[in-house]
């Protein structure tokens, strides 16, 4: 099936790893199968693979142009509704067995997603459940180039001087606070000047499926720190503040 898409969402449907992740777990849905929410549908592919398992699928999408796309797109599917509406602002007249919201993005700081699935959790069935099921943040120490928040992509270049360490897990059917800050201590593994922190999200769709960053999921994001030259296995505690939904202007870091 061919996709009529705005740039952003093309770029999305060129992710293959994401594709494949979010249609494994919907394809391994085995509760009940008749009321789907497709919250943040951008140009329809998740209510296209809800499609074959679901008696009707409301997809909302707050855009315009990916709204009218995700419309023609889906326009041959009777069990498909999809409305121009911001989720937080749609009255849910009945409650769903099944919750898609892929507005993810590195530890659900630049994205709607916290406060979406917060609202959109109240119309779900008791026996409910929501894809993705949550999310796994770490970071690591790092030597970065530039002295902002930015992401890890083609041409950033930095050395990492920690392993990996968990500071957050989330299940999206809790209440989750959007205003994370947090105490995190970091050991270093190897000598050398730390001047920021790289956060990686890794994605739990289901019990089963458990998807690590790809181009348009959740790509690490590198966070400057005020130079500091560490030794090997030395602890460094910083402290890591930002508001969920709130953009990346919200992050502060800082040594403890």
């Amino acid at each position: 099936m061919k996709f009529k898409t705005t740039p952003y969402h093309s770029d999305l449907l060129k992710d293959l790893e994401r594709l494949s992740s979010f249609y494994n777990a919907i394809s391994e849905y085995d509760s009940n199968t008749q009321l789907a929410y497709d919250l943040g549908c951008g140009s329809g592919i998740m209510s296209y693979f809800l499609s074959s398992y679901f008696d009707e699928i409301i997809a909302l999408e707050i855009d315009s142009k990916a709204a009218k796309c995700a419309m023609k797109n889906l326009s041959e599917f009777p069990n498909v509704e999809v409305i121009n509406s911001d989720v937080l602002k749609y009255d849910f007249s009945r409650k769903a067995d099944l919750i898609v919201c892929e507005m993810l993005d590195t530890a659900l700081i630049d994205e709607e997603q916290v406060p979406v699935i917060n609202f959109a959790k109240r119309f779900l069935k008791d026996s409910g459940q929501i894809i993705p099921k949550g999310i796994i943040n770490t970071v690591e120490l790092a030597n970065i180039e530039r002295d902002y928040v930015h992401w890890d992509e083609d041409g950033v270049k930095y050395d990492i001087l920690s392993d990996m360490k968990v500071y957050s897990t989330f299940n999206f059917l809790d209440d989750i606070n959007p205003d994370f800050d947090e105490k995190i201590s970091i050991q270093a593994k190897s000598d050398g000047w730390v001047n920021g922190l790289k956060i990686t999200t890794f994605t739990m769709l289901n019990d089963n499926i458990i998807c690590g960053p790809t181009p348009m999921l959740n790509p690490p994001l590198l966070v400057p720190l005020d130079e500091r030259f560490v030794k090997s296995n030395e602890f460094i505690n910083v402290k890591l503040k930002y508001s969920m939904g709130s953009g990346i202007e919200s992050i502060e870091t800082d040594y403890i």
